[in-house]
């Protein structure tokens, strides 16, 4: 089982973050967290970088019961999400697959709920064009 899904996409990392920001809300996910890689290893070590986006996707009600259901599962949170420049016009967007992540801990109810994520995510990184 791979830790992640992924699709390569004719867009620029914007406009697939943008995507996946807009598919992820029709599942109830919005972005809590993003981090601009390039951006941040310019400012930090004078370093040049791809584009690079790191976006944390949140659904409040998993995310509730996630933590019901194992109190430090918030080291695991939120599912994470790349979009990164892979040149001549395409785009990688992948994200990660929390039944894969989460089966390390062995508690039933946490992987019924890490199904539910999971084939979310899996949905979400198909239906990108």
């Amino acid at each position: 089982m791979n830790y992640y899904f992924s699709k390569t996409v004719i867009a620029s990392v914007p406009e697939a973050a943008e995507k996946v920001t807009t598919l992820l809300k029709d599942y109830g996910f919005g972005i809590i967290t993003s981090i601009n890689v390039k951006q941040t290893m310019k400012e930090k070590l004078d370093a040049e970088f791809r584009e690079y986006l790191i976006l944390g996707a949140c659904n409040p009600s998993f995310a509730f019961n996630a933590l019901n259901a194992e109190d430090k599962i918030g080291l695991m949170l939120p599912c994470n999400i790349i979009v990164q420049d892979k040149g001549e016009g395409l785009c990688e967007v992948a994200a990660i697959n929390p039944k894969s992540v989460f089966a390390s801990v062995g508690n039933e109810t946490l992987t019924d709920l890490a199904c539910k994520v999971t084939e979310i995510m899996d949905a979400v990184i198909r239906k990108l064009d």
